[in-house]
């Protein structure tokens, strides 16, 4: 768990995959991967169309493709059953929309990093006390990078994820307020790209992303 810590301490950008074909899932990772992302949250289906057991399959997929090379997890993590199935198919972190202790705790369980999300001040400092690893704040595209500093100041304790409106033009800001990572979604999962097999401009926004982060970090 520890090193799953570090790692996305490290890479910093996780790309949130919704609504992806399984057929289209291995050449879209492998394009963000060669665009430098090492980091990769499949999530789960809120509305039951595909299954969680067909979501955990496809996280299965992407564990036994890149073994070590790159983290893959799980978003939208609502229930126990869930957490539990991705650890039985080898992922590494959980990401929830929402601030649930019972989802925190059997995540620690599990030995699994725990990112909730949280809105206010009150859900993140909830979250840390269940045992949270890092907290998600989201949408915080709403409210702007000031918001997150504003927050972090009397949280300096707790690790900040942006998540929600994060793109790579603005992604400096939210560095600066103090975030230690973030979640990045339709920007990459460009749905145009991967129905028209151009997984070469996925890559490209991949890269897009980490070029901006080895900016901010200069």
């Amino acid at each position: 768990m520890l090193k799953t810590i570090e790692k996305i301490l490290k890479e910093k950008v996780i790309v949130i995959v919704r609504g992806v074909a399984r057929e289209d899932l291995l050449p879209f990772a492998e394009a963000v991967y060669r665009g430098g992302i090492r980091l990769l949250e499949c999530t789960f289906d809120a509305t039951g169309t595909v299954t969680d057991e067909q979501i955990a399959d496809n996280i299965k997929m992407l564990v036994d493709h890149f073994g070590d090379k790159m983290l893959i997890g799980a978003g939208t993590v609502l229930t126990e059953k869930q957490v539990e199935l991705v650890k039985s198919v080898g992922g590494k972190f959980i990401i929830s929309p929402d601030t649930n202790p019972d989802i925190i705790r059997k995540t620690k369980e599990m030995g699994l990093v725990s990112i909730p999300g949280a809105f206010t001040p009150s859900e993140a400092a909830a979250a840390h006390r269940a045992g949270a690893d890092f907290v998600k704040l989201f949408p915080i595209g709403k409210l702007g990078a000031g918001y997150l500093k504003d927050v972090k100041a009397p949280l300096s304790h707790i690790r900040f994820l942006a998540v929600g409106g994060v793109n790579a033009d603005n992604m400096a800001e939210y560095y600066g307020a103090g975030a230690l990572g973030f979640g990045i979604g339709s920007d990459i999962v460009n749905k145009k790209h991967i129905a028209d097999g151009n997984f070469t401009a996925i890559e490209a926004s991949a890269r897009k992303y980490i070029d901006a982060l080895e900016r901010v970090q200069k």
